[in-house]
């Protein structure tokens, strides 16, 4: 439980993107290998990660407006070229994830893929009204051009590359975990990129009850309970923080990839997810 309050008095703080904590979302970050074909290629607080094949690479999630520029210089010095990008997916459509994505499209031309709800977002750069957070100052974003919408339960395809979408709203209306499968020396890993499970409101929100989004409640519950039972061996959260993926990276020199692999991380993640719901609630609860 000691692990479950550290990270919920971290993400407490997450959902306005203010300038106090921006500049550590968005501090200095060496990209580094997960395990086979895959990167983190993100900030110090915000997580983006490259996916690679020879048929061309995806790129999962763009951190904030000011991030492109480090995400690129991280795939360049990797060895990969921004212009075999071919496809960007998104985990949820705020500002902290979605705010560099317009950017990294233009330097790669890739094509933006995320769901139904978070589409008209990432179009128009504008905060649903229905968004949980919204109200909470969140800056408008870049539009995004060629945004194309997958269903839940869909695979990605790309040469080799096969990455399935897992609807997890709740967080937000839009939100998408992903799944795949990256190989080294023999050893096929399940990887997992989990959207943010916070339920995080803005001042007129409430879980248990809103008229422009009556399902919040149901949904996250649905994705807290649909991200604990992935196959998982590699977990990387929208927030790296959220599963010290950070402080697991000063073990690989010793390790390799096993110093990511916890097999119980998403399930641990989960009910972190289930703690903050839990203490949402009894706010409410309190305030009527």
């Amino acid at each position: 439980m000691k692990r479950i309050a550290a990270i919920l008095s971290c993400l407490c703080l997450l959902p306005a993107l203010p300038a106090a904590h921006a500049a550590d979302w968005e501090g200095a970050q060496e990209p580094f290998a997960l395990h086979g074909n895959s990167y983190y290629v993100g900030t110090q607080g915000l997580s983006s990660v490259l996916i690679t094949s020879p048929a061309g690479h995806i790129l999962i999630d763009g951190a904030t407006p000011k991030a492109p520029a480090q995400i690129a210089a991280h795939i360049r010095q990797l060895g990969f070229k921004l212009e075999d990008i071919k496809v960007i997916l998104t985990s949820h459509e705020h500002v902290d994830h979605a705010g560099g994505i317009a950017e990294l499209q233009r330097l790669s031309g890739a094509t933006v893929l995320t769901s139904p709800a978070a589409k008209p977002v990432l179009e128009s750069g504008v905060t649903d009204k229905g968004d949980p957070q919204f109200g909470s100052n969140f800056p408008k974003m870049t539009p995004v051009a060629r945004v194309k919408t997958v269903r839940d339960g869909e695979t990605v395809t790309l040469g080799p590359l096969a990455i399935k979408a897992h609807f997890t709203p709740g967080h937000t209306q839009g939100g998408i975990s992903w799944t795949w499968q990256a190989q080294e020396n023999g050893k096929t890993l399940n990887m997992v990129y989990a959207d943010s499970l916070n339920a995080v409101s803005g001042p007129n929100f409430r879980y248990s009850g809103n008229a422009l989004y009556p399902q919040a409640k149901l949904d996250i519950e649905r994705s807290i309970a649909l991200v604990a039972a992935l196959p998982c061996d590699i977990l990387v959260t929208a927030h790296p923080e959220a599963t010290g993926l950070l402080e697991r990276q000063a073990q690989q020199k010793q390790l390799g990839s096993a110093a990511f692999i916890d097999r119980d991380a998403c399930r641990k993640y989960a009910e972190t997810g289930r703690v903050r719901l839990a203490q949402t609630l009894a706010k409410e609860a309190a305030e009527k």
